[in-house]
């Protein structure tokens, strides 16, 4: 039954979280194992509790072995022609997709944030069990509201990413029994469900009735950061999740332009603009600078992609259809594009205003203009977030429009010397202040306001060194308007044909590149999320993932009704054949 599937990797995560091995663990029956016995103590509790957020993050960012590489194949953000992580089998332009029969090769992978998230869903609902007996106690009211806050904000962050990447899971709540594997929902009710959570951990976080030691702030042993969780700070931190998860737990264009968001315990969808009003206020209201994160190699929490993607050559390349769109008016985009995809086989030389981007008018000037070595001491900020790699890493594998003379390396201080001398150990950014401002800035755009659009924008993309680009206050006053400094330059009709036109681009273009460049690989997914949202994933992209195989069957589902996701899985269900339809810049 999937709740042994569960209850077995929650037991494992707890003996994690308590410090101890799993071998040194005995159970009668590991298929049921007790967990009332485990929680019968406010230390175990608390101890249990608190290393959750690292089995949360672990999920998503302690190894490679899950579908975020997938989906940044899937979203042209990364391309490599190796099987590592079925990266190589989610190549665009191919007729890829989520395939999810028994023994498919990556079935870890995509099983793999569905189960750690749902393990986690499950400890946090035992927790807060333990919380609603009258008889429990962690010592005073304060610590229980601090630990009420913190389990309800694991199940709000765990059910929201699993209902921005798949189909359906069940929810499991404090009030079911340990023995209750929920019934699958759909995605939407997911989210439902994460938005309530996070709501409760907000009031939780702010009761002002409670009394006692042991309240606010947070430890940060619990979520290790240089931030101060005080009630504050960590309600900051919730609603800036639920204003990234909610955005883009959209499947469609049409989705997103009207999201719906959780008002007083009911899906609200609002009017012609849905709710992008609440999304607006959390955007506002959430993190007042960069969420940083202080990583840790033996203990966690880490970034396994940021670190790989920084090692660069056959695992890493940036293809050229969307960085491309920072060429501005030099016409290489230009040119790149109206070649046909199929025939693309040299690099794109990008040569840009925008300063996030090696500067020079060609290769051996971009490469004098910034090397990686000028960057790799301790909470050294590199001088651009990519580099013209050294002549010598490039690589002629797979399909050629993939092929890339440039990398990401705005981590690359943290992965050589963290923050303090030792690699990959101390603060990392893990969301950025510029998504919050993006994500306001596109409910501004949808609502109405164009000028507090253009202003968001701004912050960013006129930031001296960082970008530098010239300011889009001509673009405010009208939709039409374009980018002063044609950053980003788009495709407008004819992609891959010799009749290509392309343009400057208007101010949502340069809401969504500006929102792109600051959130590349800071974040889970990232421009996956996003354009499946905004319409800009490749003809015939899979939209989501489907259950595990596992969870079905676990269920007593037959093999007739398990399914994946994509064009070539169950053409009788719509849904789950459901893929992007022929994108913005029309590929």
């Amino acid at each position: 039954m999937i709740r042994n599937l569960i209850k077995v990797g929650a037991l494992a995560g707890m003996v994690a979280a308590l410090g101890a091995c799993e071998k040194q663990l005995e159970v009668t029956n590991p298929n049921s194992p007790d967990t009332r016995r485990v929680l019968a103590t406010p230390a175990d509790a608390e101890a249990l509790l608190s290393g959750y957020y690292k089995r949360f993050h672990s999920g998503l960012y302690g190894g490679l072995g899950n579908v975020n590489g997938m989906a940044n194949m899937l979203s042209l953000a990364n391309y490599s022609s190796l099987a590592n992580n079925c990266q190589n089998a989610r190549t665009p332009f191919t007729g890829v997709s989520n395939t999810n029969n028994p023994g498919n090769v990556c079935a870890g992978e995509q099983q793999s944030v569905y189960f750690v998230e749902g393990e986690v869903n499950r400890v946090a609902a035992s927790v807060l069990k333990q919380l609603d007996d009258p008889a429990f106690t962690l010592g005073s009211t304060a610590q229980n509201a601090r630990a009420r806050a913190f389990a309800e904000f694991l199940s709000g962050a765990a059910l929201g990413y699993i209902a921005v990447l798949y189909d359906s899971a069940a929810v499991i709540s404090a009030a079911m029994s340990s023995e209750d594997a929920g019934a699958l929902v759909d995605y939407l009710t997911v989210m439902d469900s994460s938005m309530a959570a996070f709501d409760r951990a907000i009031a939780a976080a702010n009761d002002g009735s409670v009394t006692g030691l042991g309240g606010f702030p947070i430890p940060n042993t619990w979520l290790p950061s240089p931030t101060v969780w005080s009630a504050a700070n960590f309600t900051r931190l919730i609603r800036s999740y639920k204003a990234r998860l909610v955005s883009n737990v959209a499947r469609t264009p049409a989705e997103r332009a009207k999201p719906c968001y959780l008002v007083a315990g009911a899906r609200d969808c609002g009017g012609a603009t849905g709710r992008w009003d609440l999304i607006i206020a959390d955007a506002q209201n959430g993190i007042s600078s960069d969420h940083l994160l202080t990583t840790s190699t033996t203990g966690g929490p880490g970034h396994a992609w940021a670190a790989q993607y920084d090692t660069y050559g056959l695992w890493h390349q940036m293809p050229g259809f969307l960085l491309g769109m920072a060429d501005g008016t030099a016409g290489n985009y230009d040119a790149w594009t109206k070649i046909p995809i199929a025939d693309r086989s040299a690099p794109l030389f990008i040569n840009s205003p925008d300063k996030r981007m090696p500067q020079g008018a060609n290769r051996a000037a971009q490469q004098g203009d910034f090397a990686v070595s000028s960057c790799q001491a301790a909470a050294q900020v590199c001088k651009r977030y990519f580099v013209n790699r050294a002549s010598g890493g490039d690589q002629s594998v797979g399909a050629g429009w993939g092929f890339s003379n440039y990398d990401f390396v705005r981590f690359h201080a943290w992965r050589l010397a963290g923050s303090t001398g030792s690699a990959q150990n101390g603060d990392l950014l893990f969301m950025a202040k510029a998504e919050m401002n993006m994500i306001e800035a596109e409910g501004r755009f949808r609502t109405g306001d164009l000028t507090g659009a253009a202003t968001l924008v701004n912050n960013s993309r006129t930031r001296s060194e960082a970008s530098g680009g010239p300011a889009l206050a001509a673009m405010a006053a009208d939709g039409s308007g374009t980018a002063p400094d044609c950053v980003p330059r788009v495709p407008l009709t004819n992609y891959g044909l010799s009749s290509a036109t392309l343009g400057c681009g208007t101010l949502w273009e340069a809401l969504k590149y500006e929102k792109r460049m600051e959130t590349a690989y800071t974040h889970f997914a990232a421009w996956f999320l996003d354009s499946r949202g905004w319409g800009d994933l490749p003809i015939g992209t899979p939209l989501y993932w489907a259950t595990p195989y596992q969870d079905l069957q676990a269920r007593g589902k037959p093999a007739s009704a398990l399914y994946g996701t994509g064009p070539s899985n169950n053409p009788s269900n719509a849904a789950n054949s459901a893929t992007a339809a022929v994108g913005t810049y029309g590929y």
